[in-house]
């Protein structure tokens, strides 16, 4: 009976690489995933902003199109 610990076997050691590989596996997809959506955010909001320019109508052309007036100008608080 030796005190010294045992060499792992080789299924251990490759069910170990295995284990990792797929660890790393599902973070890179996930990574890539992440990075798909925000560049399809990115574009589609891109994409909306471009749609909204160029189908303006005349009256968005004038300086104040669009503004709501106020009721508290000029009250001094």
């Amino acid at each position: 009976m030796s005190t010294e610990p045992e060499a792992p076997t080789t299924a251990e050691v490759s069910a170990e690489e295995t284990k990792e590989t797929s660890t790393l596996k599902v973070i890179g997809w996930l990574s890539v995933g992440v990075a798909v959506a925000a560049v399809g955010i990115y574009l589609g909001r891109e994409m909306f902003c471009r749609y909204k320019f160029n189908h303006r109508n005349p009256y968005e052309f004038y300086a104040h199109a669009g503004e709501k007036p106020t009721g508290e100008f000029g009250l001094g608080v």
